[in-house]
């Protein structure tokens, strides 16, 4: 595709307004202040372009049952990217993707757990305990072979963390090498919210697993993480399959070829798993919640067998760039982020199988349209070039924005910071917004800041314990060192008959990612507005920053993942 634009663009300039009368210069001066204390800037005047009906008009497509729910790969997400592409044209928005195309092609693996070829049991002096597939344990889908199968002895270590810098290693004493390891979902209390956040994920778990030599992985879903995402929902998220970006290469990223196989048990399996264990499972559920799980080896051995199926699927990012107009800054970038897909047509509920993804995340990407739009009213576009980017498959784990980072279109030195959009819930009228990350970096200035032109307050994370900051696609940016902010429409209520925390927190539990979440739903279009302009001057604030975001000093996330990005010129 031919760049329609490039060269094209001309903007409009202004010059000041000439008193045609003959005053003092005192009178002039008082009556420049006046005006201009009337006159809106002209962010605010681009912001202003910014309305409910805009919001509710891009929902209305995108959540529509013709896109069939955008799964990663399906018809219903192409159209949904094409329509993007075609938005941010009708914008004057430059391609950003490569050979100047709006779309960057995401090739992805997808792997299916076949229950029937999958099999787990447990092997001591007393004899072989044979669990069963979804009574007892979920396999883990593998995605270098479709066939694999290992046997090993087992050793529990705890929360399966090594984290030096906290002092605190599960598997401190034990000899993990050649052996499948076991250990509890989440993290110990001790590290502090966002370090546990990072921890927990099973990502991070298997590459840890992997120094100490393991050969497979057995993951624990405790009661706690249970409430979260109970059983019942992660049977059905395993049965619709996993997916890994395969590299240039043609390597799945982030599934270590050293493990083996993978599985994960619920209360009942893992009770089998610890009968004749050094310590009952029991005890150490409870030592686990003062954060000392405990490390042990288990007797016997553990037969692990998964089939999985692999089906080679590629779905687009959608990308577009404002190009800067500072000569010095042009050359640096602030990304836009907001995932386009959802989990497309799925098992029914109440006969309804299209899970049409309103809030999560047609809403982000309405609100990404339309702060867009802000951007392109501007007479003067910011100093800093902007790239917006409409992300695939965020919801097989964040693949589309991995993959972005991993092979940007830009220099990623020059990516300056992420502002992610993902849920601009607007259930009813919100006097706050949250901008997760905010206390990470300085970015948390520039979101006071956007937030006040608008009249709102950016407020402390009421859920710390959902993790949603290592749950979006901000996260692939802030492990590349990269300065992120997080934005979510608040839970403070205008009306005093709502309590905001409950209704989101009934909302997750009875929405959220289901066919429910469609546009029957209570939608404030006006509130999504205003939490879009404000996103939008946060972005014009950072663009327009002749200082790079920095990360806090001692921050967790700086110190682990931006020392070499703060170290760059």
């Amino acid at each position: 595709m031919k760049r329609p634009f490039a060269g094209k663009r001309t903007f409009e300039t202004r010059t000041p307004m000439r008193l045609c009368i003959v005053a003092s210069v005192a009178v002039a001066a008082l009556f420049a202040i006046e005006l201009s204390a009337q006159t809106p800037t002209p962010e605010i005047r681009a912001a202003e372009s910014i309305v409910g009906d805009g919001i509710r008009g891009h929902m209305e497509f995108l959540a529509s049952d013709l896109l069939e729910g955008r799964g990663t790969g399906s018809r219903g997400y192409l159209i949904a990217a094409h329509y993007v592409a075609a938005e941010f044209m009708a914008l004057g928005f430059e391609p950003a993707g490569p050979e100047a195309s709006y779309f960057q092609h995401v090739p992805l693996r997808k792997s299916t757990v076949v229950p029937e070829g999958t099999t787990l049991a447990w092997t001591q002096a007393s004899g072989t305990t044979t669990l069963t597939y979804g009574e007892h344990y979920l396999g883990s889908a593998g995605f270098w072979e479709e066939e694999s199968a290992i046997t090993a002895p087992a050793v529990f270590v705890g929360y399966g963390i090594t984290a030096p810098e906290f002092g605190y290693d599960d598997y401190d004493g034990i000899d993990a090498s050649g052996k499948i390891v076991v250990a509890l979902a989440g993290a110990p209390p001790s590290l502090g919210p966002n370090p546990a956040a990072h921890y927990s994920g099973g990502i991070a778990k298997a590459e840890i697993a992997v120094t100490h030599g393991a050969v497979g992985f057995l993951s624990i879903w405790t009661p706690s993480y249970a409430q979260r995402l109970p059983w019942l929902v992660l049977q059905r998220l395993v049965r619709t399959g996993s997916m890994r970006w395969v590299d240039r290469e043609g390597a799945p990223a982030h599934a270590p070829s050293e493990l083996r196989g993978g599985a994960t048990l619920n209360m009942a399996g893992a009770e089998m798993l610890f009968d004749g264990a050094p310590q009952p499972l029991r005890t150490v559920l409870e030592a686990a919640r003062d954060g000392t799980p405990g490390s042990f080896g288990l007797p016997g051995q553990v037969t692990l067998r998964v089939t999985s199926r692999h089906e080679d699927v590629s779905s687009p990012n959608v990308l577009a760039v404002l190009n800067g107009s500072d000569p010095s800054l042009r050359n640096e970038y602030v990304v836009f982020t907001a995932h386009l897909d959802h989990e497309g047509i799925g098992e029914p509920m109440d006969g309804d199988s299209i899970y049409n993804g309103a809030y999560d995340n047609a809403s982000g990407i309405a609100a990404l349209l339309e702060v867009a739009k802000a951007f392109a009213r501007l007479a003067d576009p910011p100093r800093r070039s902007v790239i917006f980017v409409a992300t695939a498959a965020e919801e097989k784990g964040l693949l589309g924005a991995d993959y972005f980072v991993e092979y940007p279109t830009v220099p990623r030195e020059r990516i300056v910071a992420n502002l992610n959009i993902d849920g601009n819930l607007m259930l009813f009228p919100t006097d706050d917004l949250l901008a997760l990350g905010d206390r990470h970096s300085t970015l948390g200035e520039a979101a006071k800041w956007g937030a006040a032109r608008v009249g709102r307050t950016v407020s402390t994370d009421p859920m710390p314990e959902q993790t949603l900051f290592i749950r979006s696609d901000q996260y692939p940016f802030v492990k590349r060192g990269i300065p992120a902010l997080f934005f979510i429409n608040g839970f403070e209520s205008t009306d005093p008959s709502v309590n905001g925390l409950v209704t989101v927190q009934r909302w997750l539990g009875t929405a959220y990612h289901t066919p429910k979440d469609d546009m029957s739903q209570p939608m404030h279009f006006d509130s999504g507005a205003v939490f879009s302009r404000a996103v939008f001057l946060i972005g014009y604030a950072v663009a327009n920053d002749p200082e790079r975001p920095r990360w806090h000093p001692g921050d967790f996330f700086g110190e682990t993942f931006g020392r070499q990005a703060e170290a760059r010129p």
